[in-house]
């Protein structure tokens, strides 16, 4: 994302239609995951994390996806010490800009949530990058809570890469949540309350429109809209 400047305005108003179209990494729905768990019997509360470049355009999707019941954009990967946005955007924090997804598992599953984080929320074959935005703090990855999680990720990425899905292989890291650090109030719903800004109408906004398209049955408008 970048320092919020009249410079970092004016590279992505001149870049950003070039480069912000590879933030959304599919056409159309890529298949559902084969290995998934199933709906749970009763309503409760589970969390995923996920990192996948900016993280305005990434909660943007997620607040809107019916089944979610909350989200908070942080940073994970690296230590408490170094979790402010001042430290991460030096690049050597460990941290990666990443979304905590609160959400109930009788309406949407897990591999329902990466299936939509693959499909709309970023390109998971870009390197440590999204469009205009590079570094490590912008990397692909899931942050797995418990074994479950992490067998899901894995076989999906595997039944990806295997269908060939995507035109390069897919980069997303899976690795365990050790912590998760909420991110400055500022960013927290900062697509929803800047909607003028042209980052967020470049790169962000048309996620949204990604998202009601791809899955509309599962597309819900957010609190406030």
């Amino acid at each position: 994302m970048g320092s919020i400047t009249r410079r970092s305005i004016i590279f992505t108003t001149l870049i950003g239609f070039v480069f912000c179209m590879g933030c959304r990494a599919a056409k159309a729905p890529i298949p559902a995951p084969t290995t998934d768990a199933p709906l749970a019997k009763q309503s409760g509360q589970e969390t995923a994390v996920l990192a996948g470049g900016c993280f305005w355009g990434t909660q943007t999707v997620f607040e809107r996806v019916k089944g979610v019941t909350a989200t908070t954009v942080g940073y994970a990967g690296g230590s408490a010490s170094t979790a402010t946005y001042a430290q991460v955007t030096q690049e050597n924090t460990g941290h990666a800009e990443s979304v905590q997804v609160v959400y109930d598992p009788s309406k949407i599953t897990y591999g329902t949530l990466l299936r939509i984080f693959f499909s709309v929320a970023h390109d998971p074959t870009e390197l440590n990058r999204q469009g205009p935005d590079v570094g490590t703090s912008y990397r692909s990855v899931i942050f797995y809570a418990n074994p479950e999680q992490e067998r899901i990720a894995k076989a999906y990425i595997a039944q990806l890469d295997a269908a060939k899905v995507f035109r390069k292989p897919i980069v997303t890291q899976v690795v365990p949540l050790k912590g998760f650090y909420t991110a400055e109030a500022y960013h927290q719903d900062y697509a929803l309350h800047n909607p003028n800004n042209p980052y967020v109408n470049i790169c962000d906004r048309p996620k949204i429109g990604e998202l009601k398209k791809q899955f509309p049955d599962l597309f819900q408008k957010y609190k406030g809209e």
